[in-house]
């Protein structure tokens, strides 16, 4: 990795690649903002129900073939979501300030 660093083309540091570029259009004003939290708590929920989804999908499928076992396991991960979400929007992070 050593070798390919040191071999490798060096890029020509011209004025116009080192111009912020967003969307065609010249940047006005200051471009680095801070994000409110909200985001990111949206971002985690929606992570959080994302991952569920691909977890439930395979089992929805086998569900005929897996019996009682995997239903009750099922129950239980769907609980401990339902149980995160609730708690997520008893604390709040679900309201857009």
């Amino acid at each position: 990795m050593a070798a390919s660093w040191m071999f490798r083309p060096k890029p020509k540091q011209t004025g116009e690649k080192m111009v912020p570029y967003e969307c065609g259009v010249d940047t006005k004003g200051k471009t680095w903002i801070r994000f409110r939290v909200s985001y990111f708590l949206y971002a985690l929920v929606f992570l959080a129900f994302d991952v569920e989804v691909v977890f439930l999908f395979p089992w929805a499928v086998k569900f005929n073939a897996l019996g009682l076992f995997a239903f009750v396991e099922m129950l239980v991960f769907i609980t401990i979501l339902v149980i995160g979400l609730w708690y997520a929007w008893k604390e709040g992070a679900l309201e857009w300030y």
